[in-house]
Parts: C-alpha cells; sequence; structure tokens
C-alpha cells in the first residue's frame, strides 16, 4: 500500500513506534482488551477518535458475570458505590378495556441462577470507561486520543502489520508497526473491511427505540424497579433506575401497524410524548434530560471474527449487533475482549500453539448467535405483552445474567463429564470457602487474581485418606507442566506484568510461586486441625494462599461443582484464565495414575 497515493493532501510519518499489539477504540470491548494485555505485560497502543471518555448515556447496566470480572479485576468497587442496583423487575399493562395496572412483580436473578451478584448494576459507560483508563494510566499506559484509524498492510516478509492512523488534530498520517490488530470500533467498524468476508450478516428491523436519560417527576409508583410496560396504544417501554437519581426509559417508536418512525420525528420531546401517552394516567415530566438518543433494531452478526492469519480481529459490536432491551451489549462485548486477551498473552509469550487463537472466533461467535437468537425472541415477547415477556425473562435468564453463556466442546473445552455437575464450557461456579492459612471465608471464584494463568483445582474431601493419592497425582502434575512452567518463568522474568502501586495489596507472588502459567490449588472437607501444610505435596506447600476448606454452611463448593464426592474420590476441575472450566472430571484411588495422561491431552494447545 502507498499511503501518499491513497492519502493526498496528509503529512505522513515515517514509522512512528512499534508495539505488540494495537487496540482500535477505547469504549468498554477496546478497554477490557487493552486493560487485560497491560496488566499481563504486553505492549499496546489503544487509538480513539474521540478527544475524550464517554461522559454519559450510552450503555448503562453491568449483568451479574460482568460484576463479577470487576471484582477479579479489583475495579469494581467505583461502580458498586455510585452504581444503582436493580433487584427486580415489575410488569405493567394496559388494553383498549383496562387502564395502565401492574400485571406482576419477581425477582431479576432468583437464587437458581447462580449469581453471586443478584443484581444488575447501572452506571453510565463513561464511569465504566473510566475505572479501566485509570487503570492503565496507574500502569503507565494512556489512550491515543483524537487518532483515527486509517488502514493496515501487511510487512513483506514479515508476520507484522503496519498501522495508519491519523492524527485528526495535525492533519497528519501516523503509521504504527504491530503483531497483532484488533477492531474495538463499534457496528461500523473500519477494522472489519480488513478481514476477508467479514461483514454482518442478519437483519435490520424496522423496530425504532427512542432512549432518555434524566431525573423525572412522576406519581408512577415502580419508580426505583425495573419497568417492563406494554401500552396497548402507545407500545412499550422498558423502565430503569440509573445512578444519581435518574431513570433510563427505552420508548418504542415504531407504529402500531409496526412502520419505523421517520429519523426527523423522533425528536426529544416527540419520544416523550409517546411515553407520555404510554405511562398513562400516570403523570410523567422531565425535570432534566442528560442524554438522548435514538436507534433502530438490527440483529446481525460477522461472518469472521479473525483473518485467516489470526492477526486481524474484531470485538464488541464490530462482531454482532441487538437490541439494548436486556442490557447484553457491553456486556457480551467486554467478555468478547476478556475472552481474547489471555490467549493472545500466551501466544505473545510463545506458550501456546497458533491454532489457539481460533478459538477466540468459534468461542465468541457461538456467543453472538446465542445472543442474536435470544434478542430476537426477546423482542418479540415484548411486542406480544406481560405473559410471554415473562416466560422469555424466565426460560432465558441464566443466559442474560452471563452466568449461562457457556462454551461448545472444543479445543479449550473437554467433552462433558459424566461425574460432575460443573462442565466444561460452563464458568466456575461461585462457592464460599475458608483459606487455610487465615482462615478467612472467601470466594473461591475471586480468591486467585487474575494473572493470565489456569488454575487447577485438586479437591480430595478427605486429606487424610488421600495422601497417596495427591503425592502421586501432584508428581504428575510436576512431570507433565514442568517445561511450559520454566517458559513462563523465563517470559515474565523477561516481560513482566504491568504494574501498579495497587498491586502491593493483591499480593500476586503468592500464586506464582510454583509457576507463572499455572495455579494449584487445593480443596477439602477435612478440618484445619486434621493436616498440616507441611504434610501435603511440596507443590501444595508452596501454593499455600490456595488451600481451602469446604466447610461453609449451605451448599458446599465441592457439591456445587461435583455433586456426591465421596471419600475415596479425588475430583480435579482446570479453570482457564477467564474463569470457564476447561477440563473436569473424578477418579477412584486404583485409577490416579492415568490423571496425567488427561492432563497432558487437554494441555496439547500449549508448547
Amino acid at each position: 500500500m502507498s499511503p501518499s497515493a491513497d492519502h493526498e493532501g496528509y503529512r505522513i510519518s515515517p514509522v512512528d513506534a512499534t508495539t505488540t499489539v494495537v487496540v482500535v477504540g477505547a469504549g468498554p470491548s477496546g478497554l477490557m482488551l487493552a486493560c487485560n494485555l497491560v496488566r499481563f505485560g504486553i505492549a499496546v497502543v489503544i487509538l480513539d477518535d474521540r478527544p475524550d471518555k464517554t461522559s454519559t448515556g450510552k450503555a448503562d447496566g453491568m449483568q451479574p458475570k460482568t460484576i463479577e470480572t470487576f471484582r477479579q479485576l479489583g475495579l469494581a468497587d467505583p461502580l458498586l458505590k455510585n452504581g444503582a442496583r436493580v433487584y427486580d423487575i415489575a410488569f405493567w399493562e394496559s388494553t383498549a378495556k383496562e387502564s395502565l395496572k401492574r400485571t406482576g412483580r419477581k425477582a431479576h436473578y432468583p437464587e437458581h441462577v447462580g449469581a453471586s451478584d443478584p443484581y444488575i448494576l447501572l452506571a453510565h459507560q463513561g464511569m465504566v470507561e473510566e475505572v479501566m483508563i485509570d487503570d492503565m494510566e496507574a500502569r503507565g499506559v494512556f489512550v491515543t486520543r483524537n487518532s483515527k484509524f486509517v488502514s493496515c498492510a501487511r510487512v513483506d516478509g514479515t508476520r507484522q502489520l503496519d498501522i495508519l492512523y491519523e492524527d485528526v488534530t495535525t492533519n497528519t498520517l501516523c503509521k504504527i508497526r504491530a503483531d497483532y490488530l484488533v477492531g474495538c470500533d463499534g457496528a461500523r467498524s473500519t477494522v472489519r473491511s480488513f478481514i476477508l468476508d467479514a461483514e454482518l450478516e442478519g437483519e435490520l428491523t424496522n423496530a425504532a427505540w427512542g432512549v432518555l436519560d434524566g431525573v423525572v417527576d412522576t406519581d408512577f409508583p415502580d419508580l426505583w424497579s425495573k419497568v417492563a410496560l406494554r401500552s396497548h396504544s402507545a407500545g412499550s417501554i422498558l423502565w430503569i433506575p440509573r445512578e444519581r437519581g435518574m431513570t433510563r426509559l427505552y420508548v418504542e417508536l415504531s407504529s402500531t401497524d409496526g412502520e419505523r418512525v421517520e429519523k426527523s420525528k423522533a425528536s426529544t420531546e416527540y419520544v416523550m410524548s409517546r411515553a407520555r401517552e404510554a405511562m398513562h394516567p400516570f403523570n410523567l415530566e422531565w425535570k432534566t434530560v442528560e442524554w438522548f438518543g435514538t436507534y433502530v433494531v438490527g440483529q446481525r452478526v460477522a461472518k469472521r471474527f479473525m483473518d485467516s492469519e489470526a492477526q486481524i480481529f474484531i470485538a464488541g459490536d464490530a462482531g454482532h449487533c441487538h437490541s439494548a432491551l436486556a442490557a447484553q451489549g457491553a456486556n457480551t462485548s467486554m467478555h468478547d475482549s476478556f475472552n481474547l486477551a489471555w490467549k493472545l498473552n500466551l501466544l505473545v509469550r510463545g506458550l501456546a500453539k497458533q491454532a489457539l487463537l481460533q478459538t477466540y472466533e468459534e468461542e465468541r461467535q457461538k456467543i453472538a448467535y446465542d445472543l442474536i437468537n435470544f434478542d430476537v425472541e426477546h423482542c418479540k415477547a415484548f411486542a406480544a405483552g406481560d405473559v410471554k415477556l415473562a416466560k422469555n425473562f424466565d426460560d432465558n435468564i441464566r443466559f442474560i445474567s452471563g452466568v449461562g453463556a457457556e462454551y461448545a466442546p472444543g479445543m479449550l473445552t473437554q467433552a462433558p463429564a459424566t461425574t460432575s455437575r460443573l462442565q466444561p464450557g460452563m464458568l466456575q461456579l461461585p462457592a464460599k470457602v475458608t483459606r487455610y492459612i487465615d482462615s478467612n471465608p472467601v470466594d473461591i471464584q475471586l480468591d486467585v487474581p487474575l494473572l493470565g494463568q489456569f488454575k487447577i483445582y485438586i479437591f480430595a474431601p478427605d486429606v487424610s485418606r488421600s495422601q497417596a493419592s495427591l503425592g502421586n497425582i501432584c508428581q504428575q502434575f510436576q512431570s507433565i507442566l514442568a517445561s511450559v512452567s520454566v517458559t513462563a518463568n523465563q517470559s515474565y522474568a523477561k516481560r513482566p506484568r504491568g504494574h501498579s502501586p495497587s498491586d502491593e495489596f493483591v499480593q500476586a507472588q503468592r500464586y506464582t510461586a510454583v509457576s507463572d502459567a499455572f495455579t494449584f490449588a487445593l480443596v477439602t472437607q477435612s478440618a484445619q486441625s486434621d493436616f498440616e501444610i507441611a504434610d501435603l505435596p511440596d507443590i501444595l506447600q508452596t501454593s499455600r494462599w490456595s488451600l481451602y476448606i469446604d466447610n461453609i454452611g449451605g451448599s458446599s463448593c465441592t457439591e456445587k461443582w461435583f455433586g456426591d464426592l465421596n471419600q475415596e474420590k479425588t475430583g480435579i476441575a482446570v479453570v482457564r484464565p477467564d474463569g470457564y472450566v476447561g477440563a473436569i472430571d473424578t477418579w477412584g484411588a486404583e485409577q490416579v495414575d492415568v490423571i496425567g495422561q488427561w492432563l497432558q491431552d487437554y494441555f496439547s494447545f500449549m508448547v
């Protein structure tokens, strides 16, 4: 490519910088990717064409799984402090014969969902962006603002890319040389055009919605609940409490015969009048309006999420578009990036084979199609009224929460196990356990910090009966994983994880003492007084901060993950760096010799 020929009128710089990954777009998806890469110690440049972060509006709902992810990152506290929490949903409907009335109310996330945070956390997109930007800046990495991605080209004879972007403040074209490019640049993604056959496929519907954020004055009784409302004359409204005493209203703009309202007609005043009509006989006025927007529902998925060379990727809205009615957009987008980040880390560090990156497209495209299929039915249910909408919520509530977003069997997810409740492709189930070393009650899914490692949990209900088995198992682990661990330790010594002063409170070295690639953990129902750390095999002695007593009341961790794991058996769960279960099974004492081969088969994607 000849930039001077294609971009007349611009001053063109030579290669300004080299990096490992360029991320285009500093919205939730791009920042989640960059934030994780910076923490892993991977060089990254993040380009954004805006002069600053989002200040109001846009995505606003964090689902339980996303809240858990921010807890794992140690970034949840400002959002939990300042966001609004929605625990319930109320259904309202009017008919030609009956005035608007409440037809039902239910917990948004009932207990069977299994969410450790059973609510939606409402905070405007800029607040979410800010916590990730602050974390990156504390580690010395800043968003490159006013920088519009233009193009990319392969560098002859290498596996590198020359990435061209425009500094819009100086009318200059700048060039970065990088190994990977990731487009988190929205539904109209420019990066996507550089991936062959990656166009969006699906439907652009006639469903149009107006969105208003502001402080309302109303006598409506469910002001502080999430409300799904269906008016016989003025369509549907989704009513959501927000931070700082605000309320967001999604107001249906399509006409009663399904025709889309002209965009020029969809003004703030028109949307307000439509909402007032739907809310009759309740009064509804706005004291302030902070943000207003409109959108047309499109339900589309990109045919490809990456190029054939596994160097150019898309994530977030660049890969999938849908309605905003179930608060899935930013959540799914951030988990695209969360999935990709740790895989890029392993590739860059030479710890995994190139084929690992193919799993990004396989896994996240599957979730995107699951989301579109859900969204189509959810929009239909919204239009059909409260009974069908309530049923749609019940049928899909685990998926809506993020807890039920599951991967199919593949390279990173073994075939289903017959001996456990928790299955490969599922998220690690939340559970309370007691940390042996200091007797602190902890959440097992949160306790080990996110360091880009696999977590290997050994469940031994009775340590005294399992001494021989534990020794055998740990010896096999050391033998099989030693080579990867040596390579990982050397890589992190050469290219350390990104450091922030806040990391002193995490004490990450407690979880890397054995290996920078694996954290080993023991979960037992034996009492603390029944054994000493010195009684355990060496790698568990060294892993003393991830020894857990499964003794907290209610449903135990062992029961949640394995069901009835008797004292003669050992259970092992391999949990991926993103919290998904990769492999899980149980063995009797006479079967432990085959565990090593089982583990070796699973980690065949590593080098």
